[in-house]
């Protein structure tokens, strides 16, 4: 049998990581599970017991990170699995945007994934062992008005992930930016939104027009690719959520290439000639 894992959870009171931290305690891992309201979590305490660590954090809160992680490790001896969930969405054509708003935004889903990144490191490189996984979203591949503070967060998250895979891979470190599509985990009601301008109803109206809702998939059918992932020897540094996505995604970068490709002598003659090295004597 399998040994159990040792999960440590960001944004474990709600949507993907509340299902995910049960899922991972139902099968008899043991999960560190952090939330800024651990009341959402005293459900899971009771019926779990010993095999979960409820912690309150804000994940905004870099010192805060540094010591849950180090709870965490010290309670339960190692860890395993180091689930960034911790974030919500703000949802604003650039004009109308608040700009205090847009850092904080940028500072929980961001900022508040690199402290828990850089505190769980340490760890993991003594272990030579360990799975990070980042939150990203089909959002972080390709991007769509009102969404641009938000999403920019996740392409960051997706540049992160990317490097981060590179650099602890010969630690015995795996790394993987999970992107999920539309799913009803009640991810619009820790949205926020900026004061609405008018010049941009009709464009709200007609993406409100072209969403259609069987696109939106139920969470509880994650559970099984997650823990697939973390489970594999050789998991990917990137894993889509949903049904639809890689069609889109293929059009999408179809359609980049196709541009790169218009454009290639424009690109190409930017590069210049290189400059001579010295003169001929």
């Amino acid at each position: 049998m399998a040994q159990a894992k040792i999960w440590f959870v960001t944004g474990a009171s709600r949507g993907f990581g509340h299902i995910w931290t049960e899922a991972a305690l139902e099968r008899g891992d043991r999960v560190i599970a952090t939330a800024r309201d651990t009341r959402a979590l005293e459900e899971l305490a009771e019926r779990y017991g010993e095999n979960i660590l409820a912690l309150g954090l804000d994940v905004t809160d870099r010192a805060a990170v540094f010591e849950a992680i180090r709870k965490g490790h010290e309670h339960f001896g190692r860890l395993d699995v180091i689930l960034c969930n911790a974030g919500y969405g703000y949802m604003s054509t650039l004009e109308e945007i608040v700009i205090d708003e847009a850092r904080a935004n940028i500072e929980t889903n961001l900022f508040g994934t690199l402290s828990v990144i850089q505190a769980a490191l340490p760890i993991l490189r003594v272990q030579r062992s360990g799975h990070i996984l980042t939150m990203s979203s089909i959002g972080g591949i390709a991007s769509f008005p009102t969404g641009g503070i938000y999403l920019a967060t996740k392409f960051a998250i997706e540049a992160l992930t990317e490097a981060l895979a590179g650099e602890v891979a010969s630690f015995g470190i795996k790394v993987t930016a999970i992107e999920p599509g539309s799913f009803a985990t009640g991810f619009g009601s820790s949205t926020k939104m900026a004061p609405q301008m008018a010049e941009y109803d009709d464009l709200r109206k007609a993406a409100r027009a072209s969403f259609n809702p069987a696109m939106t998939g139920d969470p509880l059918a994650t559970v099984d690719a997650i823990m697939t992932l973390v489970d594999s020897q050789a998991p990917p540094n990137r894993l889509m959520l949903g049904n639809w996505l890689l069609p889109m995604m293929k059009k999408v970068y179809q359609g980049r290439i196709e541009t790169w490709e218009k454009w290639a002598d424009v690109s190409n003659a930017a590069q210049g000639t290189p400059p001579t090295k010295g003169r001929p004597g």
